[in-house]
Order: C-alpha cells, then structure tokens, then sequence
C-alpha cells in the first residue's frame, strides 16, 4: 500500500473513532436510559445527508487530574451546518458519552465557533443538550467557556433564531444558554434543568425533592415557564424544533418562509356569529375562534400549559406566517396575570425582532387583582407587555370579540400603541370598567337616596351599558377602525395584513430602551 494510501486509511479510520464518541459501551448506555446519541440526534433534526461535521478532531487540552489519559476525538460536542427542508442552520449537540458531556474549554470553543459562523451567515442556531455540567477538572477554564457561548447567545440575540432542546441533564450555569434563546423544548423523563441540585437543596434548605419535582419538563411547562414545550420523548423535541422552524425566518433582515395556501382566504364562518354566550360572565373557547380563522385549523402553540389565560403561537393566514396572541376566557375568564403578561410580552418581541406579523384577538375583563399580585409585580409585568407592543414596528392587527376593559383593553394592543387595524365584532364591550362596576361607582351615593336603591342601580347600569359597553363609541372616535361581522374575521385580517406588508415604520434612535424587568 502506497504511503499516500495509507494515510487515507488513517483518516477513515480517526473518522469512524471520532463517531463513536465515548465507545460501545457507553452508547449502549446512552439507549438503555431512552436516549439518543449526538449524531442521531443531527440526523433525526436535519434534512439527509445535509449535515457537514466541523471539528472532528478537537481534543482538551487539559493534564489536570489524570485528563491527559483519556481523550476522545470531538471532545463531547458534536458541530457542523446542514439543512431543514433545505435552509441552512447551524447545530451543535452535546455527545453524553464523552465525559457526561461535561463543558470543556476546547467544547466551547467549538460551540462559540459555529455560533460566529451562523451570525456572519445569518442562520439560526439550534442547541441540542445533553451535558453533565462544567468540566470540573477544567476549573475556570471551563466556566469561561460557559461565559464565551452566552456572550455570544446575547449577541444573536433578535438577530437570528436560536432554539434550544434538552435531551438530557442541564444544570448550574449551563441552564443559562438556554434561558437566553428564544425557545425552549425539553423531553419528559429523560431532562432537566436547574441551578443547584437536589442534594445542595437539601443541605441548604432542608427541602427533600426529586430531580423531576425540582426541574423536569412539566414542572418547567406549566409552573416556571421556563420551558416553552414538553415533549413526550427526545424523537419529539426533535420533531417540534422542525414544525418551529417552518414558521420563523432565517435572521431579523429577512421575512417568514410563504407556503401555498388551500385555505380560501373568504372562507365564511357561521359559527363565529353565534359564538359568544348571552351572558357575559360564560365563557367560551377562544381555540375554536383561532381555528376557524386560521389556514387549515393549523395553530402551533407556545407554552401551552403555562399562564393558560392568555394563548400565544405560530399558525398563517393566507400562507403567511403569524404570531397569535389571545386572551382566554375559559381560563380565569382570560383576565391578565404577573404569569400571562410576561409570556406574551416576549412572545410580542420575539416575533417583532424577527419580521413575523402580530393577530391580537382580546377578550380580556381586566387585570388579577389582590395582593398576591401586586405583591409579585404585577404593574411591571403588566408594563412588559404593553411595552412590547407599543416596541413593536411588525404589522399589528387587533380583534376585540368581547369585553376589553380599563388598563388591559389599553396593553392587549389598541390602536394608541400604534395598532394598524383595529376591528371589533358587534359584541364587543370597550369601557374603563363593566357596567355593573361603573354603575356602582358613578352612583353610589344617588342610589342610598332613592326608596329602591338596587332597582335605581340596575337603571344606571342599563344606561352606562348602552352608552359605553359596546364597540361603537371607541369606533366614533376612530379607535376602532370597523365594525366586522364575526364570519368574515378571517378575511378581514388576511385583507389587512396585505395591506400591511409594505409597511415601513422606524422607532426613535437610542442604544436601547429600558423596559420594565
């Protein structure tokens, strides 16, 4: 065999050591916990053989505690750029057979770089994590390059997507990479993520408490908010990343990916007219009004089971990717909380920094009152909201189905935080108060007076009723821009958003604004 030959041999077979990652053994372990490899995981995530492998041959560089016996080509992160339904990103995945995935210096290096590349290309980045934590051997060395990669996480940061998975354990400083991208998926029974352990807990606080009660996909999905999907298994998550990505674009310089459209955009909608309850305090499902309005039924939704009174996700209108965000009445009659501001305030921004058009539908009584509330911030979360939409510069379409009250009619997008079309269906009730309250307050005192007080008060109600809870006194001022009968709200705001793509609106010059944290 020629000497170049061999060579050539040499490389073939580094290849196939580096692809084992930690060996055999540690693989097979890796399938007997329910979990993927690094490589299989690329493959399930990115388009056939459109994965390009960078780095391969990276080893540590660390002779500290017996380091320099063991070293493994790729040292525990797998990264490369491939292709979803042929656009490019850029991925990384922790390989957990390789020192428990543990954060080395070289490891982030490898992570920082495909993450350089995917800002000079314009490219979402896509994280899959699987990982023991910093390497401890490394000491310092390995907590800068946890420091290196979330610089650079808020960096990209509004310039081009970044999605995280969790795939297995994330803890410590680790757990900050994610919490800085814009998405967050984790896998049932096989994750979790938090800052200190369950034994720190215990010897800290006393509390005695599982790893999956302390930080596992539900808990994260419905108590923390942490998380913004709880996938049923790793090949899930892995599945969510893709519909995910079918809905945003590359980098904030570019627009949504338009599919065809089978949807008619004047598809009529009987039901709508007859959705909402004669009584005011019923409720109904705002899931159906989303469905019907959307193309083909087809809502991907954000944090499903968490601040379950307010709706935020991905669907299209006319192949058109939107952002929806819409109060629910059937949860805590859909009124705004600490919990529901927050989370559709960064939804607002995420699709604002990335060019994706906001549909607001309310029907919202008011904010949550009490103590627990104003005691946990409720004003500044309240504020984030109304911050992110007054922020926002992507076109803005608001439908007002029923009651929108007070200070949350004035954060659920109005037309003064430059809302661009704002519609209300003829059940609409837009006032500073309902009627019954408004009455109580405005003649409180006439009423005390008269023989029937509760009869003088239920006139005033009818009276204030008939003045105010209705969508046609904010439509005499113009805040209202239509009146739309319920069937014809898909084509209404499919027409709006057409009008609406050439819109060109620039926000004041400033290093940035302060918004209420």
């Amino acid at each position: 065999m020629s000497t170049q030959l061999e060579k050539v041999q040499e490389l073939i077979s580094m290849r196939e050591k580096a692809r084992m990652g930690g060996g055999e053994k540690a693989i097979a372990k890796q399938h007997e916990k329910g979990k993927y490899t690094a490589r299989e995981r690329i493959a399930q995530l990115l388009d056939e053989g459109s994965f390009e492998e960078l780095d391969m041959f990276v080893t540590h560089r660390c002779h500290n505690f017996g380091q320099d016996k063991k070293s493994y080509l790729g040292d525990g992160v797998v990264t490369g750029y491939g292709t979803i339904e042929g656009r490019l990103v850029y991925v990384f995945a922790q390989d957990f057979t390789v020192s428990a995935g543990s954060l080395s210096e070289t490891m982030s290096l490898k992570i920082c770089k495909i993450m350089d590349m995917a800002m000079k290309m314009g490219a979402p980045v896509i994280g899959l994590n699987d990982s023991g934590g910093a390497r401890i051997q490394e000491g310092v060395n390995a907590l800068a390059g946890y420091a290196e990669i979330f610089q650079r996480n808020i960096l990209a940061s509004g310039v081009v997507p970044q999605i995280s998975a969790i795939l297995g354990p994330c803890a410590g400083g680790a757990v900050y990479s994610p919490a800085l991208t814009d998405f967050t998926i984790m896998a049932k029974g096989i994750s979790y993520m938090f800052l200190t352990g369950p034994k720190v807990v215990k010897t800290v606080t006393g509390e005695d408490i599982t790893q999956e009660n302390l930080g596992g996909a539900v808990v994260h999905a419905t108590k923390s908010g942490v998380t913004h999907f709880a996938a049923e298994n790793g090949e899930e998550a892995i599945q969510i990343i893709r519909k995910l990505f079918s809905y945003i674009p590359q980098n904030n310089l570019e627009e949504a990916p338009v599919v065809e459209c089978n949807d008619p955009i004047d598809r009529l909608e009987d039901s709508l007219n007859e959705i909402i309850p004669e009584n005011p305090n019923k409720a109904y499902d705002m899931y159906e009004v989303i469905g019907a309005i959307i193309d083909n039924g087809e809502f991907l939704e954000i944090s499903r089971d968490y601040a379950k009174n307010i709706i935020i996700g991905f669907a299209r209108m006319n192949g058109q990717s939107v952002g929806i965000v819409a109060n629910q009445p059937k949860y805590l009659a859909g009124v705004l909380d600490c919990n529901a501001s927050r989370k559709a305030a960064r939804f607002v921004r995420f699709c604002d920094a990335f060019n994706i058009p906001l549909v607001t539908l309310v029907d919202v009584p008011g904010f949550l009152p009490g103590s627990g509330q104003e005691y946990n911030g409720v004003i500044l979360h309240g504020a984030k909201l109304l911050y992110a939409y007054g922020e926002a510069t992507v076109p803005k379409v608001t439908v007002t189905l029923r009651k929108s009250y007070g200070g949350s009619h004035i954060v659920m997008s109005c037309k003064q935080l430059r809302g661009d079309m704002n519609y209300a269906w003829p059940t609409a009730e837009i006032a500073v108060m309902g009627a019954a309250g408004a009455a109580e307050v405005l003649y409180a005192r006439e009423a005390s007076e008269q023989a029937d007080p509760a009869a003088y008060i239920a006139e005033k109600e009818a009276e204030y009723n008939k003045l105010f809870c209705n969508p046609y006194n904010a439509a005499k001022y113009g805040y209202i821009d239509d009146v739309i009968e319920p069937r014809n709200t898909r084509f209404r705001v499919i027409r709006a958003l057409q009008q609406l793509q050439t819109k060109k609106v620039v926000n004041p010059a400033k290093k940035h604004g302060n918004i209420p944290l």
